[in-house]
């Protein structure tokens, strides 16, 4: 699966990131929204380097060994549990058109630009990630969804199902105590 518009590119492994030195590399990668700038160097987080060197655009090395997609995938699993699951959805979106980053808190995955708008405007969407099968307590996903909405964004569930595809649900806020209605049990009898 090659994309031609992503850069060609040279790592190396840092725990479970990708250290770009050359500058480059780093601007070609910046443009294309990849990477962040930590204590002055360039890193790529896990999924950006997993989805790299699914598409043959990375390189990566730590010391002489030279790492593949699933010797990588084993050791950012030592970092995070959710690594395939984030994967999945990063590939799909960057796949889609979007421009995707780190999310930033509340429980959320992933920042996603609108397609064109990238370094213009801020992210329309935050998408958290959720395995099928897997449950959530609605009190935590309904604090989730209200601060998303506070700050002006669209919070997006995306539910990896057991082939491994992607579906997304827009949601919006849940207002539970309006749906309450008061059961009688006299007409249960």
């Amino acid at each position: 699966m090659e994309t031609e518009s992503e850069p060609q590119v040279e790592g190396e492994l840092v725990k479970d990131q990708t250290l770009i030195s050359k500058k480059e590399m780093q601007q070609a990668l910046e443009q294309k929204g990849y990477g962040e700038i930590t204590k002055k160097k360039f890193y790529l987080k896990p999924f950006e380097s997993l989805y790299l060197l699914y598409c043959g655009k990375l390189k990566l090395k730590k010391g002489n060994k030279i790492f593949g997609f699933d010797s990588l995938m084993g050791t950012c699993k030592k970092y995070d549990s959710d690594i395939l699951t984030r994967f999945l959805i990063y590939r799909d979106l960057r796949n889609r058109g979007y421009t995707v980053k780190d999310g930033f808190g509340f429980g959320s995955d992933f920042r996603v630009y609108e397609r064109g708008h990238f370094g213009e405007k801020g992210t329309k969407y935050l998408i958290f990630g959720m395995n099928e099968g897997i449950q959530e307590k609605i009190g935590k996903l309904q604090k989730k969804i209200e601060q998303i909405i506070h700050m002006g964004k669209e919070p997006i569930i995306a539910v990896i199902d057991r082939r491994g595809e992607v579906i997304y649900y827009k949601i919006s806020r849940i207002d539970f105590l309006k749906n309450k209605e008061k059961i009688n049990l006299e007409n249960f009898r």
